[in-house]
């Protein structure tokens, strides 16, 4: 049950609730009051734009009171030239303070990250976190331990070949090459039966860490994480991933250091305009 409702009271019968839903299942009634046919709730893909983009607060869905929605005004998002700065400013951060993320402020992110784009909507993700840099810690030291002993055992692919370095680097001369010295990791995972796994989990991790460099924390995305975890699937099951599904890897924490000025790649990529 989709627990369609209008408050009649409120709604202005202006039909934007209509032409706006994506699956074309809210009709205005003879009153012009928007409804839904109880056979067409299952074409229902919880988007809630109805509940979004009613200029009256007249709509609810699942049983989501409007009133409790941010409202969005002129002022509501950061202006283009803040976007832009921040797209150009973004870095990825390799050197991190030796202390943890305000819980309540990781709290903040992880909330507001649910609603990171997903195909249809599914947002069907799964959010890993070590959000404590002491466990963080044991599972640097159980990740180099276990890479130290699949290289010996000789169960490193070749295509990860260059993990290896990490051992020495990490037990010779305290170097971490894998973690940076990070306290918190971030692993977001999809199950393959999803419409585009591996790009719903992009784009999650890329809302993150816009949202984190906001926040004034550094992240880097760590292929070197996902490697790890590969080599080693006792680890990967112990954080709780499930084998077959898609995931990536990203890096956070308070930057040991602040950057001060943007890079110079404006033409960096091709741009090629379509005339037809």
């Amino acid at each position: 049950m989709l627990n369609f409702t209008v408050d009649r009271t409120k709604c202005n019968q202006c039909g934007q609730c209509v032409f706006d839903c994506p699956s074309r299942i809210i009709e205005l009634a003879d009153d012009r009051r928007p409804f839904i046919r109880p056979e067409n709730e299952e074409r229902c893909i919880q988007c809630q734009h109805c509940l979004a983009v009613c200029p009256v607060a007249a709509v609810s869905i699942f049983g989501r009171d409007p009133a409790r929605s941010l409202p969005l005004t002129a002022g509501s998002f950061p202006d283009v030239e803040k976007m832009i700065a921040l797209v150009r400013g973004r870095r990825s951060v390799r050197r991190y303070r030796d202390e943890n993320v305000e819980p309540a402020l990781l709290q903040r992110l992880l909330a507001a990250l649910s609603n990171a784009p997903s195909a249809i909507n599914r947002r069907a993700l799964t959010f890993t976190v070590i959000d404590d840099k002491a466990v963080m810690k044991k599972f640097r030291q159980k990740a180099l331990k276990g890479l130290e002993e699949a290289g010996k055992a000789g169960r490193v692919p070749s295509q990860y070949a260059y993990l290896m370095q990490a051992v020495p680097a990490w037990t010779g001369e305290g170097v971490d090459m894998i973690f940076r010295g990070a306290p918190h990791l971030l692993v977001i995972s999809a199950a393959p039966e999803s419409v585009c796994p591996q790009e719903d989990v992009n784009l999650a991790l890329a809302s993150f860490e816009l949202m984190a460099q906001s926040a004034g924390l550094g992240t880097v995305w760590c292929g070197m994480a996902k490697m790890t975890l590969e080599v080693l699937p006792e680890l990967k099951a112990a954080m709780g991933l499930v084998s077959g599904h898609y995931y990536y890897a990203m890096l956070f924490g308070v930057p040991a250091f602040r950057y001060a000025r943007t890079v110079q790649r404006d033409d960096a990529a091709r741009v090629h305009r379509v005339q037809i």
